[in-house]
C-alpha cells in the first residue's frame, strides 16, 4: 500500500510500514530526523491535493492548541484552535473526496483533546504500556475504515503513588524546555509496530 504519515518527523511509523514492504512516506514541516529519503518536507496540504493516490493516511496532528492539558490557556488562543480544528476536519474529509484524492483509510492521532467535543468522539484511547512501554500517555485515535488497535504487550500497571508509578509518568513530569514537545510527540516503537502489523495486512 501507499501510505502517508502526515506530521511525522521522527520516521518511527514510516519505518515500521516500510519494513513490511509498504510504500510509506512521512511528511512534516521539519526535515526527517533519521535523514530518510522517504520524507516530504513541507505543508501536508500540497501533497494531499496532488494527483497521486494514497491508500492510507496516519496523521499526527500537532496538539499545541488542542490538548485539554492546556485548557487554562484556551481563552487566549481561540483563533489558533479554530485553525487547528479546521486542519483536522480537512484531514478527516480526505476519506470522502473523489478519487484520486480520496484516501479510504485514515487514522488521526492526538492526546485527549477538544477534537472529541468539537468534531467527534475518538474511536479508541490507547496507552504505551499496552504495547510494551512502561509509561502513561493517553493517546486518542480517530479511525476511518480501520480497526481498533489490539494491545500487543500489555504490562501490569503499578499502584498509584508508588515510585514505579511516578516513573511511568515520566512524560508528564518532564521539565520544560525547547525540545520537550519533540519528546512528547514521538510515537512509541511498540505502537508503530502494532499499526504496521495490524493496519498493513492484506485483509484491509
Amino acid at each position: 500500500m501507499r501510505i502517508l504519515l502526515a506530521c511525522e518527523f521522527s520516521g518511527a511509523v514510516r519505518r515500521a510500514f516500510r519494513d513490511r514492504g509498504h510504500d510509506a512516506w512521512s511528511l512534516d514541516l521539519l526535515p526527517a530526523e533519521d535523514g530518510s529519503p522517504y520524507h516530504y518536507q513541507g505543508d501536508v496540504r500540497f501533497v494531499l491535493t496532488d494527483i497521486r493516490e494514497w491508500d492510507m493516511m496516519i496523521a499526527f496532528q500537532p496538539c499545541t492548541h488542542l490538548a485539554v492539558s492546556g485548557a487554562r490557556w484556551f481563552h487566549n488562543k481561540q483563533r489558533e484552535q479554530r485553525e487547528a480544528l479546521d486542519f483536522v476536519r480537512m484531514l478527516m474529509d480526505m476519506a470522502t473526496m473523489p478519487r484520486p484524492l480520496r484516501i479510504p483509510r485514515i487514522a488521526i492521532e492526538n492526546p485527549v483533546s477538544i477534537i472529541a467535543t468539537k468534531i467527534r468522539p475518538s474511536t479508541q484511547t490507547i496507552q504505551p504500556h499496552q504495547f510494551g512501554h512502561p509509561e502513561f500517555k493517553a493517546t486518542c485515535l480517530w479511525l476511518t475504515n480501520l480497526p481498533k488497535l489490539i494491545p500487543t504487550l500489555p504490562l501490569k500497571v503499578p499502584a498509584k503513588g508508588t515510585p514505579e508509578w511516578k516513573e511511568w509518568n515520566r512524560v508528564h513530569r518532564a521539565s520544560p524546555g525547547p525540545d520537550r514537545w519533540k519528546e512528547r510527540s514521538r510515537t512509541y516503537a511498540g505502537i508503530a509496530e502494532a499499526m504496521a502489523e495490524q493496519w498493513g495486512g492484506e485483509q484491509l
